[in-house]
């Protein structure tokens, strides 16, 4: 009979916030791209172009949301994995990642043609718009490969704790990004193309700067192979339970994008004024997202170390450390949005319609900061324990219950209906998720 040992360690509010602040910070990070690219390509005046762009970064959420789970499985199995003392400090799983990943990536580009027709289809571009969102999307899916080579490294140190090497590899990312856009943009004047190969550029160099620490972090390249055990990421079991991971990460991905894209679906039925509106608004949630995704990241690693090390107090401590910091941010940013959310919806918008539209549903938007807060911190919970079956089954129950609840309260109550359909959302699946994980908790630690 074999025993699974047990590796004690403590989990303080240190611990939390040496994951938490770096992650945060990077993910801040994130909307400047897309300010920047609107930016520099609506200063040329063309309203084609422009369209052809924003619709060209949508096709890419769309896609690269549903791989996301290259970096949420690389991160909670190499979590287990140093909490397990594996010699490797989880490179199997980076590599295994990793190979998947540049799989998927030159597929991809391999499929170019066939995802442009499908995706301009999907968007309903308009024939305008079309040859801008062509050269954006056939340009930028040359950056697949290493958009999840750099999922799969960002799982990784996340995963093995090191996050302010994550925080800096997204910062490399994004800062590298906005600079060749600009230069190729407004120097070079290549227009959407120059965008997307800013995109290139970024993701390329943080792939190449991420792979050599790595090789570093085990002390030079032959070292590094002597540490991979090429056995190990060939083993059929481990690839089964990836494969399965990705799945049920990627029916959630889809379950979530879902439920947004309903609700701005709805909003846009009711008049443009009301889909600006909203549209401001859930700019709130975004920002809220950004700095609670910070407590997630760090649940993700604490309860993916706990389990690993077979050690159940480390993870009811990092689960109430972490929902607890969660409420402390939530608070800070409801005060923000209530006190501030009028300025910061007149720096959005100019427009008094839009200005007066979103004030009248700015409490729904500022309440998001504390019913979003347990369901970001219970989704790191759950992939770090890497409880995929529950994750998917739980997401898509809160999914067909949010919308059973829009469908009436949408008809009593309006827009406001919308708003709070989304807060049970939130409050739905946290709820499923931290009542699964004490379900669960039993087998997930062996005496």
């Amino acid at each position: 009979m074999n025993v699974r040992p047990t590796f004690p360690f403590t989990v303080t509010s240190r611990d939390v916030w040496r994951i938490a602040l770096p992650a945060s910070l990077a993910f801040i990070t994130e909307p400047l791209v897309g300010f920047t690219d609107i930016t520099v390509i609506g200063r040329l005046g063309d309203p084609n172009l422009l369209g052809g762009l924003v619709l060209g970064a949508l096709a890419f959420d769309i896609i690269f949301s549903l791989v996301f789970f290259l970096r949420l499985g690389t991160a909670g199995l190499t979590a287990q994995a140093i909490g397990a003392r594996d010699d490797d400090d989880g490179l199997v799983h980076l590599v295994r990642a990793g190979l998947i990943g540049v799989s998927i990536g030159v597929a991809m580009i391999v499929l170019t043609w066939p995802l442009q027709w499908v995706l301009a289809w999907v968007l309903g571009a308009a024939p305008d718009v079309q040859p801008a969102f062509d050269a954006y999307l056939a340009t930028r899916l040359w950056s697949a490969p290493f958009v999840l080579i750099n999922y799969a490294l960002l799982g990784w140190f996340y995963g093995r704790a090191a996050a302010k090497t994550g925080m800096l590899l997204q910062m490399l990312i994004n800062g590298i990004n906005i600079v060749v856009c600009i230069v190729l943009v407004f120097g070079a004047h290549w227009g959407v193309v120059g965008v997307a190969l800013g995109a290139v550029a970024g993701h390329v160099v943080s792939a190449v700067i991420g792979i050599g620490l790595v090789v570093a972090h085990f002390g030079g390249v032959e070292r590094a192979r002597s540490f991979l055990d090429w056995r190990r990421v060939r083993d059929v079991a481990a690839l089964r339970k990836l494969f399965a991971l990705s799945r049920d990460l990627m029916i959630r991905s889809a379950a979530l994008m879902s439920a947004f894209a309903y609700f701005t679906a709805q909003t846009a039925r009711v008049g443009e004024l009301s889909l600006a509106s909203n549209a401001v608004l859930m700019q709130f949630l975004m920002i809220s997202a950004f700095f609670l995704d910070g407590q997630g990241q760090a649940a993700e690693q604490l309860c993916g170390k706990a389990v690993g090390a077979n050690y159940r107090p480390a993870f009811d401590r990092a689960l109430w450390l972490t929902l607890g910091w969660g409420l402390f941010v939530s608070c800070i940013m409801f005060a923000l949005f209530w006190f501030g959310g009028d300025w910061l919806i007149s720096v959005m918008s100019s427009s008094p319609e839009v200005q007066a539209g979103a004030h009248d549903f700015l409490i729904f938007a500022a309440i998001t900061a504390f019913t979003g807060m347990p369901a970001f911190v219970m989704d790191g919970v759950m992939s770090g324990a890497t409880l995929n079956t529950i994750i998917r089954n739980g997401m898509v129950a809160s999914f067909a219950i949010y919308l059973a609840a829009a469908l009436i309260l949408q008809h009593a109550f309006g827009v406001a209906g919308l708003w709070i359909a989304i807060n049970l959302f939130f409050v739905t699946r946290a709820t499923i998720f931290l009542i699964a994980t004490r379900w669960k908790l039993p087998r997930l630690f062996t005496p």
